[in-house]
């Protein structure tokens, strides 16, 4: 039955997994007709290497949902990472067939050949805290986001390239591949997506000692909260952000230009609602 709960806190999820599909339309057709059926909305990219989704909805039918993802042989060990809102964090229910859950031009990942190294979020304070891994080997954040994500918020100490597009990740990393010589290189990202599939390709460049956050920043806060962490994490729906202990923020994303503005920003005489910021104004 259709859960009914008007003054309920939405429950918004996100989650991926990089599993071979070949049955990408007869999949749309059905992800539409259950997301459809409970109410759900947000985004599901379904591709050849995997599933991607973000979705928001009240408890039982994000559950019910999650009940007849795991149903698929292929997806029953799912990995979702969830927050509380007020409201529902998308406006809209879309289900898209695409070449790559997250866009790099590089080979898809083929998770039967086996996934990268990660590291969990209670493991990696732990290293965080003591400055070096289980070996005693210095540990570097570098950052998958792209900028204007970072600006919002990051790991500290991070190493971030100030990418517009992850597509132009791999060439930046292969650039700087002598300056991670005899350290332990932990990848993140929001979620887990990015920086899994950087971490893969830093393995076949020939990277010795790389890892993935296990569950991205989400997953971290979630876990352990924000310690050697700076700021909020970018999302992107209408919440804009996340502080450590996964609300929502008072920083948004400028109707015009999609710049994020921060509270401080809000405050000039440049964001106008809806028409400008301090970024584009003028422009």
């Amino acid at each position: 039955m259709q859960a009914t709960a008007p003054d309920a806190a939405y429950v918004n999820i996100a989650a991926y997994k990089f599993i071979t599909l070949d049955d990408l339309d007869t999949l749309r057709a059905a992800y539409q007709a259950v997301c459809a059926e409970r109410r759900l909305k947000g985004t599901i990219l379904l591709t050849p290497e995997g599933i991607n989704m973000f979705l928001s909805g009240l408890r039982a039918d994000i559950d019910a949902y999650l009940a007849w993802v795991r149903a698929d042989a292929r997806l029953a060990d799912l990995e979702v990472k969830e927050s509380l809102s007020a409201e529902q964090s998308h406006k809209r229910m879309l289900v898209k067939i695409k070449k790559e859950i997250i866009t790099m031009r590089m080979p898809l990942i083929k998770p039967e050949e086996g996934r990268a190294p990660f590291v969990d979020a209670r493991t990696l304070k732990r290293w965080l805290d003591n400055g070096v891994d289980d070996q005693g080997k210095p540990v570097v954040m570098v950052d998958t986001r792209n900028d204007f994500e970072v600006d919002v918020g990051t790991f500290d100490n991070t190493v971030d390239y100030r990418i517009g597009k992850f597509t132009e990740f791999p060439d930046v990393i292969a650039a700087h591949k002598a300056d991670f010589d005899g350290k332990t290189v932990v990848t993140f990202c929001t979620g887990g997506i990015r920086c899994e599939k950087a971490a893969i390709h830093m393995q076949n460049i020939g990277y010795d000692n790389v890892y993935q956050l296990e569950g991205g920043i989400l997953k971290y806060f979630e876990e352990v909260g924000g310690a050697h962490y700076t700021g909020d994490c970018f999302v992107f729906d209408y919440r804009t952000a996340l502080n450590p202990k996964l609300e929502p923020t008072e920083t948004v994303q400028c109707f015009v230009c999609r710049a994020v503005v921060t509270p401080r920003e809000q405050l000039s005489p440049q964001y106008v609602y809806e028409k400008s910021c301090p970024q584009c104004h003028g422009k």
